[in-house]
């Protein structure tokens, strides 16, 4: 019997990516089905059905489904959810008993079906103030929200392709099924996932090495769908992440996967919705830090901690893992926490995200006490290749990787 903790909602792991005889049917009756493009973050979302990702979800949420965990983090069922899983679209010829084709608008691709059982219209302001705490438009989350079609269309799904990422990540691109095996044939059973979505400098490395200290191991866990304009690309972000364990992990202490979801910024609503998907992952923790899930100023320093506290005992089985803000300290002599270190920030090594820019803009090296040379060097060659007006736009998180 399996020592790992149980998929969310205590059944098995469900994915929805139909195989075989199944699938080569389904995508012949696709190909004959009214057409629905979906937004990049809606195609995420379908794939991590289609993977297990989103168990025991069997398709996109109903509007009572929308309401209850807007604001009681329910569904209609009683199953625990932070955010709404939801498909939009503007069409007024769709209606209840419709079935589509779901295509990857940017793609092409048909990535599934679905049968419509309800057409309903939210309050988007509701959902940004409910999830994300402000309808600020300049928030990427609310953005993407008011940008939804007029109507959410609920409804079963049937997944047909994950799209390229296993084409373009290789390995990396895990299903929870395959992490749970890897932690099964490697005897792990207390996992903690370190959720990433910017390269690992020291402090990342720094959380990633205390919870191995009192872990079986740890699952960094990179996001491999759209960010915001400016973040580090994915390919970079994780050939950086892997130059960083080659050279300064343990053996067979970690683990570096990717997950297709696309980043909402909705911070401590996100990483709630981060412990539940590493939950049918296998992982047993997660990591929370400084600013996880964050953007500007919309949320406090530690809100997404805080938030554990603030919802029903027994909603996730994964639990998290705080840790205070992490630094190199001069008087220390080494990796610190705000917790753990009495000296002031005259002390510490702590480089603004526009500073770190411009360094490695320039072919700086960056100092060795934020980043190993090796992660740089990696880092350094993307910036070369950037022109003037993209390199304004990259950001790079001194503290914070979720």
């Amino acid at each position: 019997m399996s020592k790992l903790v149980r998929p969310h909602g205590g059944g098995e792991l469900k994915p929805l990516l139909l195989t075989g005889d199944a699938l080569s049917a389904e995508k012949a009756r696709a190909a004959s089905l009214p057409q629905l493009k979906m937004s990049s973050r809606e195609t995420g979302d379908l794939i991590m059905m289609g993977i297990g990702g989103f168990t025991p979800l069997d398709g996109f949420m109903t509007k009572s489904d929308w309401q209850g965990v807007c604001d009681g983090y329910k569904m209609t069922n009683g199953l625990f959810w932070p955010i709404p899983i939801t498909l939009s679209t503007d069409d007024e010829s769709i209606k209840d008993g419709d079935e589509l084709a779901l295509v990857d608008a940017e793609t092409g691709e048909i990535m599934g079906t679905m049968k419509v059982t309800d057409k309903y219209t939210i309050d988007k302001a509701h959902e940004c103030m409910q999830v994300y705490k402000t309808t600020d438009m300049e928030h990427p989350g609310v953005k993407m929200v008011m940008a939804q079609g007029k109507y959410n269309l609920a409804g079963p799904v049937k997944v047909l392709s994950t799209g390229n990422f296993k084409e373009e990540y290789g390995e990396q691109f895990m299903t929870p099924a395959e992490t749970r095996a890897k932690f099964e044939q490697m005897g792990w059973s207390r996992v903690a996932a370190f959720q990433t979505r910017n390269p690992m400098h020291r402090s990342h490395e720094y959380l990633a090495k205390i919870a191995i200290e009192t872990m079986d191991g740890v699952l960094v866990h990179s996001l491999l769908g759209a960010l915001k304009p400016g973040d580090i690309p994915a390919e970079v972000r994780s050939e950086a992440i892997a130059t960083l364990i080659d050279n300064y992990f343990a053996p067979n202490t970690v683990i570096q996967a990717g997950y297709p979801l696309d980043m909402r910024y909705a911070g401590p609503r996100e990483a709630l919705l981060h412990a539940l998907f590493r939950q049918n992952y296998g992982c047993s923790h997660l990591i929370v830090g400084r600013d996880h899930a964050g953007v500007g100023d919309y949320y406090g320093p530690f809100d997404a901690q805080k938030i554990f506290d603030e919802i029903p005992k027994g909603s996730l089985e994964t639990v998290n893992m705080n840790i205070d803000w992490t630094f190199w300290c001069k008087k220390c002599g080494g990796m610190a926490s705000q917790r753990t270190c009495p000296h002031t920030k005259d002390d510490r090594i702590l480089l603004s995200g526009t500073k770190v820019r411009a360094m490695l803009s320039e072919g700086q090296d960056l100092p060795v006490e934020f980043s190993r040379p090796e992660v740089a060097k990696v880092l350094q060659k993307y910036y070369a290749g950037l022109s003037a007006e993209q390199n304004v736009k990259v950001e790079l998180k001194g503290h914070s990787a979720a």
